[in-house]
């Protein structure tokens, strides 16, 4: 089982973040990238419509004889993630508890901080993940949806992305937050500009870094490493036309994104 590949999808691009700290922590592993471009954003869906999804594309990469899934996307780790747990032979793992889990290791104060999409806040995962984990904690929550089209855009560092983030960031920096969780896959991109308006007293926890520190964990008690002198490779799969996807993605991966394939998930399905 050890040579199978790690599974990751998310709603678009964004998890492409995530891909890359499990590309970074554990190089030799072979990975499945599914982006459900056709159907992205899914923070505006219903949880009914995110979790079925989450379960097509489960099923679609578990066709591909993956050993462990990472639901790279804030909104279906949010709603989905016990349904695929309780359907699927294979270790689950999304962004949420690992990014939660870091908060609560490195808050001094206790008052952390959260920024995602609508989706993502309005779902109160990280707050009930957190709470959970230290019941005592104050959770602040902002949702800053234009960060995700910047980040897309490559607007990371401009006076428009500045701006976008001051107005945003304000308020959990008026709060006194000493941590803040940065509740989106696409975040990472911006995390220069955040930093630099929070300022060096607060600690940034990065849910895609902790995602993979998590992955590598879970395989490590599992025996299901590759022995290290492996080299991985990348595939990639989306649901609609890749054009988007590729250029988006070599922003997110530097431009070292490889072939790209569409599928269509009914067909997909119908044909295993």
């Amino acid at each position: 089982m050890s040579w199978q590949a790690v599974g990751i999808f998310d709603s678009g691009v964004g998890g492409l973040t995530v891909l890359r700290e499990i590309v970074r922590v554990i190089p030799q592993e072979d990975t499945i990238y599914f982006g459900d471009t056709a159907r992205v954003p899914y923070g505006t869906k219903s949880p009914e419509t995110v979790t079925r999804y989450a379960h097509e594309i489960t099923s679609f990469l578990v066709r591909r004889d993956i050993k462990l899934l990472v639901v790279a996307c804030n909104t279906a780790s949010a709603v989905a993630l016990p349904s695929l747990k309780r359907s699927f032979p294979i270790p689950v793992v999304g962004v949420i508890e690992p990014g939660a889990r870091r908060a609560v290791e490195v808050s001094k104060s206790g008052r952390i901080g959260v920024i995602g999409t609508a989706g993502t806040i309005r779902s109160s995962a990280y707050t009930r993940a957190i709470k959970r984990l230290n019941p005592e904690a104050e959770v602040l929550t902002k949702a800053c949806p234009l960060f995700v089209p910047l980040a897309e855009e490559g607007w990371v560092d401009n006076q428009v992305a500045r701006l976008t983030a001051v107005n945003y960031l304000q308020e959990l920096k008026d709060a006194g937050v000493d941590t803040l969780v940065l509740g989106c896959t696409h975040y990472p991109l911006l995390k220069p500009l955040i930093a630099e308006i929070m300022g060096a007293g607060v600690v940034l926890v990065d849910s895609a870094a902790e995602t993979a520190l998590t992955v590598a964990g879970i395989l490590g008690q599992k025996n299901l490493l590759r022995p290290v002198a492996e080299i991985g490779n990348q595939h990639y799969y989306v649901s609609d036309i890749p054009a988007g996807f590729i250029r988006v993605g070599n922003r997110f991966l530097g431009g070292r994104l490889g072939d790209v394939y569409q599928v269509n998930l009914d067909e997909d399905g119908e044909g295993n």
